[in-house]
């Protein structure tokens, strides 16, 4: 089978509207949580958030493009334009045969849906934009990528909420190193930051009102973000042949179901999808240096993560570097994945573990090295990055440097 390359990476966050600049606010431990700002916003209980406030997408698209693209689809648009550029991919008609893109969102066009129900509800208007449709499709950004850089190659957008992205990943991982595909597009994007999409998630009872901790002892829950991460994936001997730069390799990636609780996360479940990706890549627990976490900041999610780092690693778990940038960017859901690479690829490539920021006291439920605020320098060869969904869905993929 094929070895796996990323050679190219883009991403819009809270951090910054680049890849570069995410990267650069997650070595900085910068806070991109801010005050949320849109209509409604007061009927909320919940206010804060990883909002992209200078977002200008009048400025970026051709306005009747724009009419099309729903504010997930025009982030994940600008990423893989920049995923692209960075990678110097230039594809022959023949080639774009080979090409595709697999994405992952959970809510889809979920601004698009709050905006026209907002129309027809609020307002008592009878009509809706005709475009409706095509923009909120879960798809939508998908096809747009594929249109906008001309991939004729297996396309499709996976819905596995806040493990989408590494689904996404890991299949286009797959498909190139099968050779179903030479070049995959993949990654995630999200934008459920409108008062409907928050709505929905106060009625969970899993949001902080003030910050978001994950691993410290007194956390009080997640903090939603958007935003979209998108990765150019090729063949190690297409990309060395051509002179591109190398990011990361990924190495396997492993999936896993609950089949459990429909929001309880399980300690099983997540430990077979660590397990399968240290499988899959070939390596032993012992040579991971660090694991992206899922580390949401709920009292469940994070004391059940540790225990299946323990449960998998061993002895291994107690020097091992675990982080979530959650704290810095928010939950981006179905993007989340996508934009935590860009951390795994800090790690591997600069040497820079990404700290997780406002990190109070320790949990013994959770003892691990979460490297506490301040990023930390470290040479480190082989990575695992974790993403444990509502509905028991998990996904975790290894990478490593090349």
């Amino acid at each position: 089978m094929r070895r796996v390359v990323v050679t190219g990476a883009g991403a819009v966050s809270a951090l910054g509207l680049t890849a570069r600049e995410t990267m650069a606010g997650m070595a900085e431990g910068k806070n991109g949580i801010s005050q949320l700002a849109f209509d409604d916003v007061e009927r909320l209980s919940i206010q804060i958030g990883g909002q992209i406030h200078n977002w200008d997408g009048a400025a970026l698209f051709e306005k009747g493009k724009l009419a099309l693209y729903d504010r997930f689809t025009q982030f994940a648009l600008k990423a893989a334009q920049e995923a692209i550029t960075q990678s110097g991919l230039e594809l022959s008609d023949e080639a774009r045969l080979k090409a595709g893109c697999i994405m992952g969102t959970a809510g889809g066009g979920n601004s698009t849906i709050n905006d026209s129900f907002k129309t027809v509800f609020e307002e008592g208007k009878n009509r809706v934009h005709p475009f409706v449709v095509p923009k909120l499709m879960n798809n939508a950004a998908c096809s747009h990528i594929c249109m906008e850089q001309g991939l004729m190659g297996p396309s499709f957008s996976v819905a596995t909420a806040c493990a989408s992205s590494n689904h996404a990943i890991g299949l286009a991982f797959q498909m190139v190193r099968s050779g179903m595909a030479d070049v995959m597009l993949a990654g995630g994007s999200e934008s459920m930051l409108n008062f409907g999409g928050l709505k929905a998630w106060e009625g969970l009872r899993v949001m902080s009102k003030d910050a978001c901790r994950p691993f410290s002892l007194g956390r009080n829950g997640m903090v939603q973000g958007e935003g979209a991460g998108v990765f150019v994936l090729e063949d190690y001997a297409s990309a060395t042949a051509r002179g591109a730069e190398i990011l990361c390799e990924i190495k396997g990636f492993a999936m896993s179901s609950d089949a459990g609780d429909i929001v309880m996360p399980s300690v099983a479940g997540a430990g077979r999808a660590i397990s399968g990706a240290l499988r899959d890549a070939g390596l032993n627990a012992d040579q991971i240096g660090y694991i992206n976490a899922h580390g949401t900041a709920t009292a469940a999610n994070d004391k059940t993560e540790a225990a299946a780092i323990h449960a998998e690693f061993g002895v291994a778990a107690e020097r091992v570097m675990v982080s979530s940038t959650k704290a810095m960017h928010g939950h981006c859901i179905g993007g989340t994945g996508a934009i935590e690479l860009l951390a795994c690829i800090l790690a591997l490539r600069d040497g820079v573990i990404a700290p997780t920021i406002n990190f109070e006291a320790a949990d013994p439920d959770c003892a691990l090295d979460v490297v506490p605020n301040i990023a930390r320098e470290a040479k480190v060869d082989f990575v695992l990055s974790n993403a444990f969904a509502f509905g028991g869905l998990n996904a975790v993929l290894a990478m490593g440097r090349v």
